[in-house]
């Protein structure tokens, strides 16, 4: 398990070194919100390059050993309203929402009948409202996870999916191990839950979180749209496209990079849970009879990418989610989880999910064009019909063969998709890299030196020059250094201060090498150059440095 971090500690480290900022501080900020700096804008595009060169322009071969066919998109933010309610996301992306006329605190409905629970879970009212003012989600959540497994396997999916109620409440508080007998009995549905209020509610009402604005001039019904909750479904409406514009054949990805946006009700942790993130998503479409084989390769290779950009692979912790927690669509979902250092419990990192052609069904349904999003097996057909009466497929469509003769050539692919959060991933890297070191130096003296331990390919910056002072040729040997490697990378000029100052600066933001330009520089054309974690220096031909650093930052 991680070390735990103190997050208010840590996020004003990301602010103070330049990683991440609230947005809009200035006024107060906005919850739910957050501005990457100068840092962290290097972190994260490092963090969607190395995805998008991994598993896009350059993925390892599939299961059998094949090339994998992967091209990508980059869809816009707002679509057809049409799209949302195709995906199932307008009628059922919400949440029942009540206000206490009284003290004007907002809850979830369906959450309300837990939060009148003092007697059984030992926790007051007054600790729910400290720990996250309106919603008693992450205590019950917790209380959940504690359960047995087999217990509170079901119990927690339906939580998560929203769909819990009395009875899910009461079976939970019953097969609580330490109240084995207890009983709650139901409350008044119309009093505020908040100690010391005793309001009334108003009716529950609907509150989708899906973001909502207007297309044009007129702010009416008919020109309301969304911002996107999820990227998945401007690929699965450009399906059609990509096969049109394209060569490619089953089995074939469309990957996209790109931001999203959820109201959610409870932002926390940091950057993990967010009103606006970045996910990175493939759609990988595959003959129905060979999903599975596919939806295991994705499985096991986006588990195993974790690990080569420097996650401790006792960190993350692969579920299979069980057949009580599925959502409707899904024929399987391997749910890769992380030990945050802010949690008791592993938390959701990324979805690799088996969706079988529940999204092209229902696109086909409901724009009316499901030719358009069923696939034919053209090369399969050609070799087929050399023996037929006919070569035309049209044609052999009116000699009324059977369903299943036809889904030999023409059907619905299936789909798998592992959907990862940039956010996320950059919170676990920011968390995994952050190191406090006590180190005694030659006097004796004790001081802790603060670094991020970045794996080179994510590291915001790749390398420092420095010259040593700022006289006899040093800076001018410096700087044609700094200029020739920067076309190459993210390169840092640093002449203020002594250099062992300067060397814990770098540390501090995760620099894997520095380079020093000194007198024998002047002399040989040697620099001295330093690695970050071991501290180790060694003198090298100052013509070698790129050479060096690629080297490492391409293996």
């Amino acid at each position: 398990m991680p070390t735990k971090i103190d997050m208010a500690k840590f996020a004003k480290f990301c602010k103070d070194t330049g990683f991440i900022f609230q947005s809009s501080e200035i006024y107060g900020g906005i919850n739910g919100f957050w501005d990457y700096g100068p840092l962290g804008v290097e972190l994260k595009k490092n963090i969607k390059d190395a995805w998008w060169q991994d598993m896009v322009r350059n993925p390892p071969p599939g299961p059998d050993g094949q090339e994998i066919r992967m091209v990508g998109l980059d869809c816009s933010i707002i679509m057809n309203p049409q799209v949302w309610v195709a995906s199932g996301h307008a009628a059922g992306f919400a949440d029942p929402m009540v206000d206490c006329l009284k003290c004007k605190k907002r809850f979830r409905g369906d959450k309300l009948y837990f939060m009148r629970w003092p007697a059984v879970t030992g926790l007051t009212l007054g600790a729910v409202e400290a720990d996250n003012k309106t919603d008693a989600t992450p205590l019950l959540e917790k209380k959940l996870r504690k359960l047995p497994k087999q217990q509170s396997a079901s119990l927690l999916a339906q939580f998560e999916r929203g769909e819990y109620n009395t009875l899910s409440a009461l079976e939970i508080f019953q097969s609580d191990p330490n109240n084995p007998k207890q009983e709650l009995d139901a409350p008044s549905s119309g009093m505020c839950p908040m100690d010391g209020c005793g309001g009334d509610l108003t009716a529950p009402r609907s509150f989708n979180l899906m973001f909502q604005t207007y297309v044009g001039a007129l702010q009416t019904e008919d020109n309301t749209a969304f911002l996107r909750p999820e990227t998945a479904q401007g690929i699965f409406v450009n399906y059609r496209n990509v096969l049109n514009s394209t060569r490619l054949k089953l089995p074939f990805g469309i990957a996209q990079v790109g931001k999203a946006f959820r109201n959610e009700i409870n932002p926390r942790n940091f950057i993990f849970r967010s009103r606006e993130f970045e996910q990175m998503e493939i759609e990988f479409f595959c003959h129905p009879n060979e999903s599975m084989k596919w939806y295991q390769y994705w499985r096991d290779l986006r588990k195993n990418w974790y690990s080569t950009l420097g996650i401790k692979s006792d960190n993350l912790r692969p579920r299979e989610q069980g057949q009580e927690e599925l959502a409707h669509y899904s024929i399987g979902t391997t749910d890769i989880e992380y030990m945050f250092p802010f949690s008791d419990e592993p938390q959701e990192l990324e979805g690799v999910a088996h969706r079988g052609d529940y999204d092209l069904t229902q696109h086909a349904k409901h724009s009316g064009k499901a030719d358009d999003l069923a696939y034919f097996d053209e090369e399969l057909w050609n070799n087929d019909s050399q023996t037929m009466a006919t070569r035309s497929f049209k044609e052999w469509l009116k000699t009324n063969p059977t369903a299943e003769q036809i889904a030999k050539y023409r059907f619905v692919p299936h789909v798998v998709e592992p959907s990862a959060g940039a956010d996320r991933f950059t919170l676990a890297v920011l968390t995994e890299a952050y190191t406090e070191e006590e180190l005694t130096d030659a006097k004796g003296q004790k001081d802790t030196r603060i670094v991020m331990r970045f794996h080179p390919r994510l590291a915001p910056i790749k390398c420092a020059v420095f010259p040593l002072v700022n006289k006899d040729g040093m800076p001018e040997k410096a700087m044609k250094l700094y200029r020739e490697l920067k076309a190459h990378f993210n390169v840092a000029y640093d002449d203020k201060g002594a250099v062992g100052r300067r060397y814990r600066r770098q540390d501090e933001v995760g620099t894997p090498f520095c380079v020093t330009i000194d007198g024998d520089t002047i002399k040989d054309d040697t620099v001295t150059i330093r690695d970050r974690d071991s501290m180790q220096q060694r003198r090298i031909p100052m013509a070698e440095v790129k050479t060096e650093i690629l080297k490492v930052l391409m293996g």
